[in-house]
């Protein structure tokens, strides 16, 4: 792993930024996935072409890039041949490396990723019947301390750049074969619109569908990378996910909650997990600095919240800690004085070495949600994903140890023999 410096942080709560869009690459090469049409037409300008020949291969390339996930300048069929090798000397089309994968007896699969200055972090895909979700991780590492969660047990290192950010939804995209195939071939070198087939394929079938910022880090503190990145993400030319499926979790980062809303315009999801001052400090350490109330207050005003968009209030069932019916009436008592449309969602306690505490039992956590429930308020119990390869909600946390070849290699060919 290179040096790379660990972020600066002046206390528990809030980490300095470290200004970084794209990550250097040793071969000199740009890679231009995370960047948008505007930035990439200026790198073509500044590589030598005109600003009429940049702004044509920047819409050209955008819609390979994003829309059709090509990783070879080669593939670009709508682009002149003499310019794809002109491209491939000065740009890269990247993806986060993968060290390993793992595949969980519920079919969920957590993806061990390298960013290219060699640093580990986390994804994983959750299949269900009618939808696939896509956690997402958004810093290496995390500063927050959240007792219940393994990745707050990590030095934060820094920030993810938006390519690594969309990178993982486009490498998951890569491993579910969803990009669309057809009939680009048949446009001549030079067209002008590099959509003009857009009618002649689709995709076999959508099985990611949904995208939750709710793997390692804490997205707003973040927020100008995850804002850039997920506007990639929405782009109707692009990888066209609606907003209304996409949901971003904080820890409860009040100054920045409405500019998420304004800026971005996704779901939220609140990382509540108590409703006293005195277990929420110690359980999410950031409400030392922005407690209860002013969290709630800035929910009530988070901008396109209602009763069609509820906010989603997670809230760990932790035994004997927050989960007596006293904390299930106080949660209701909360959420109707902020006059909150809400969504609550229990999460039993996913264990991980080390940890704190132990899990509600299940009968605790039934009488706890029919609380909610009887008050009006949708409280369903999480059903756990992917326990059994640490994939669960809280038990994100890499390794960071590098595999040789030959043990990428055995490992790859054991996962193919047990699927047969």
């Amino acid at each position: 792993m290179t040096a790379t410096p660990l972020m600066a942080i002046p206390g528990l709560v809030d980490p300095v930024p470290t200004p970084r869009d794209v990550t250097a690459r040793a071969d000199g090469r740009v890679d231009l996935i995370g960047l948008p049409r505007t930035r990439i037409a200026g790198l073509l300008a500044e590589a030598g072409l005109d600003a009429k020949a940049a702004r044509l291969r920047a819409r050209q390339l955008f819609h390979w890039l994003y829309h059709r996930g090509v990783t070879d300048f080669g593939a670009m069929t709508d682009i002149a041949k003499p310019m794809r090798p002109w491209l491939a000397e000065r740009f890269v089309i990247g993806r986060p490396e993968v060290a390993t994968e793992q595949i969980s007896r519920d079919g969920t699969r957590k993806w061990l990723l390298t960013t290219a200055d060699g640093h580990d972090f986390e994804m994983v895909f959750i299949p269900d019947a009618d939808r696939g979700t896509l956690c997402v991780s958004s810093q290496v590492g995390c500063t927050l301390n959240c007792r219940f969660c393994h990745t707050g047990t990590m030095r934060l290192v820094r920030n993810l750049t938006p390519g690594e950010i969309v990178g993982q939804v486009m490498l998951a995209r890569d491993a579910l074969g969803e990009w669309p195939r057809g009939a680009m071939a048949d446009l001549p070198d030079e067209s002008l619109d590099a959509t003009a087939d857009a009618h002649a394929y689709t995709a076999d079938g959508r099985l990611l569908t949904n995208i939750v910022m709710m793997g390692m880090g804490e997205p707003l503190y973040n927020f100008d990378n995850v804002r850039d990145a997920l506007a990639l993400v929405m782009d109707g030319d692009g990888l066209a996910l609606s907003k209304r499926r996409i949901t971003l979790s904080t820890s409860g980062v009040v100054p920045l909650m409405a500019r998420c809303g304004e800026e971005i315009g996704v779901n939220l999801a609140v990382s509540l997990h108590a409703v006293s001052k005195e277990v929420r400090d110690e359980i999410v350490p950031i409400n030392r600095k922005y407690g209860l109330d002013a969290l709630l207050a800035a929910c009530a005003a988070y901008p396109g919240a209602s009763n069609a968009r509820r906010i989603t209030f997670e809230y760990v069932m932790l035994k004997d800690r927050n989960d007596r019916d006293e904390d299930a009436r106080e949660l209701v008592r909360l959420l109707r004085q902020h006059k909150l449309p809400a969504k609550v969602n229990l999460i039993p306690f996913n264990p991980w070495p080390g940890a704190p505490y132990e899990c509600s039992t299940p009968e605790r956590i039934r009488a706890f949600s029919e609380i909610v429930f009887a008050a009006g308020i949708s409280a369903p119990v999480r059903t756990p994903r992917g326990r059994d390869i640490d994939a669960a909600c809280g038990q994100l946390k890499t390794a960071a140890r590098k595999l040789s070849r030959a043990e990428h290699d055995r490992l790859v060919e054991e996962k193919q023999a047990a699927l047969g």
